[in-house]
């Protein structure tokens, strides 16, 4: 986008409709059980792979994330980062290259070699399907966002925690780490306004690429 678009606060309004949000989680249930039971082979290769590059650690990474209408729960990764990542970040926080209250760096030395590779096809969010069966994630949603990111909001990024958090939305598929902050909250907010289960599976479907890997991701 050339120039950066603008949704006004009161232009934020959210989906409500009974019979989208029952079919939405209704997709969210079949898609999440049918994608663990026909992933559960590769769960099982990534974890191998993990704990042959280090032994020491989990296979698996929780972290405290904001859901709908700031509630908190925890969001389960494969562990893509050595064990003391977050303790290292605070050293990193000056190399940030994503403006506004989220870190990203794209070339992180916390990243391990297994790590880098499901960061890049995005494997390593697959385990979210677990949030997705418990009712904390949707399959298409913004990101859930970090505590201390949330702190930063003003009541205009607030509109984002507004709606069920997901694995993929409208920044997945256009240019993900590559996009600012900015636009990246526009792009939640338009997908707030707009959803509907066309677009859910649209979304859905686009998403499915970024496993054969995707250049922006990091």
């Amino acid at each position: 986008m050339n120039e950066m678009p603008q949704l006004t606060f009161e232009e934020v309004t959210t989906n409500e409709n009974y019979a989208y949000l029952a079919t939405k989680r209704l997709i969210d249930l079949m898609g999440a059980l049918v994608g663990i039971i026909c992933l559960s082979p590769l769960f099982l290769l990534v974890a191998i792979f993990i704990k042959a590059e280090d032994s020491t650690g989990p296979v698996f990474f929780k972290q405290k994330r904001v859901g709908k209408d700031g509630e908190t729960f925890y969001m389960y990764k494969f562990r893509s980062m050595v064990c003391n990542a977050e303790e290292l970040k605070k050293a990193l926080l000056r190399q940030n290259e994503v403006s506004g209250p989220v870190f990203k760096i794209k070339h992180d030395p916390r990243v391990t070699k297994v790590g880098s590779f499901i960061r890049k096809t995005s494997i390593d969010e697959l385990p979210q399907l677990l949030n997705v069966l418990r009712g904390e994630m949707s399959l298409v949603g913004p990101r859930p966002p970090l505590p201390d990111e949330v702190e930063k909001y003003t009541p205009y990024e607030m509109k984002r925690l507004s709606v069920t958090p997901g694995l993929t939305c409208y920044w997945q598929v256009n240019g993900r780490s590559n996009i600012g902050f900015e636009e990246w909250v526009y792009l939640d907010l338009k997908y707030i306004c707009e959803r509907n289960t066309f677009i859910d599976i649209k979304l859905i479907l686009k998403t499915v690429l970024v496993l054969f890997g995707s250049k922006d991701a990091y």
